[in-house]
């Protein structure tokens, strides 16, 4: 059978397409890791990489078999953190990933009390677009990611954290400023600024409404959340915010005006992991804290 090694070698390799690379990852050196590629190659009965003097190029059968490294490899870790568990406190390493729109603003107030609960717990941060996490948390490289619904998330074992609303945010300078507050047609009359293509917030913002056609304006598209306020700050369009970012004070100190949104569909904020993590009830003691922290965020 292939060993654990080689597993390891194939899905470095996939991971950087290159040797040298693949080798630092795996801390042997590049021979080691090209004759260990080799041996599968040969066990295996299947070419799994191409290689020039250029480049390399995993073939179908090496993305196949990568893919399914990638899932052994992650239950080979959950072993080693169910013994861990069993061996007495929650310790050990957790690598939780979070999107861009939620991390920020929730994380920060949430850490130190993770860090009370679980001392002994080395937490790693990863900030990536939903597709990427979920991905992630798939083949194994992370443990528990931080999102929002609607998405697929395959089999994943979903935590409801919170409903996260909206608000809708505008220059003070803008005509709506004015009002008490905002209504869906006041939004279908303007396109709205949105995070660029890939951050689910821009899908999430757009069927805030259902039944109510809002559009995004295609010629601005932010990269982040704080550049979305100055853009609005600068009356280039109007947003709508979720009320997690609010509460964290992401419009605290720019010429921004906020109005409430009645009847908005809120997105779910979850706390997602693998089936099957010998972390389960650790992770469901952790959403709970989350939830804690979100209402002493909105509450502050």
């Amino acid at each position: 059978m292939p060993s654990l090694r080689q597993l390891r070698f194939l899905t470095a390799l996939a991971d950087t397409l290159n040797f040298s690379r693949a080798a630092e990852v795996c801390n042997v050196t590049q021979p080691t890791l090209s004759t260990g590629l080799k041996e599968l190659e040969g066990r295996l009965g299947v070419v799994l990489a191409e290689r020039t003097r250029q480049s390399v190029m995993l073939t179908p059968a090496g993305e196949d078999i990568a893919a399914r490294a990638r899932r052994i490899l992650a239950e080979v870790k959950d072993i080693e953190a169910a013994a861990r568990q069993h061996s007495g406190a929650f310790q050990g390493e957790v690598r939780l990933g979070a999107i861009p729109t939620l991390g920020p603003f929730l994380l920060p107030r949430a850490l130190p009390a993770i860090r009370r609960r679980w001392p002994d717990l080395r937490i790693f941060l990863r900030e990536e677009l939903t597709d990427s996490l979920a991905a992630g948390l798939a083949e194994g490289r992370l443990d528990l990611i931080l999102v929002a619904l609607p998405h697929d998330l395959g089999d994943a074992v979903v935590e409801l954290l919170f409903q996260d609303g909206y608000q809708l945010a505008v220059s003070e300078k803008h005509a709506l400023a004015a009002k008490g507050q905002a209504e869906p047609e006041d939004l279908s009359r303007t396109p709205l600024l949105l995070l660029e293509r890939g951050h689910c917030l821009q899908r999430h913002a757009l069927s805030a409404f259902p039944g109510i056609a809002l559009h995004a304006d295609e010629t601005f598209a932010a990269t982040s959340l704080p550049t979305l306020v100055s853009m609005v700050e600068e009356g280039l369009g109007i947003t709508l915010l979720p009320q997690l970012a609010v509460d964290a004070g992401a419009t605290r100190g720019h010429g921004v005006a906020l109005l409430p949104l009645p009847g908005a569909c809120p997105r779910q904020v979850v706390l997602a992991w693998r089936p099957g993590s010998p972390h389960t009830e650790v992770f469901r003691q952790m959403a709970a804290l989350l939830r804690d922290v979100r209402e002493e965020t909105a509450a502050a």
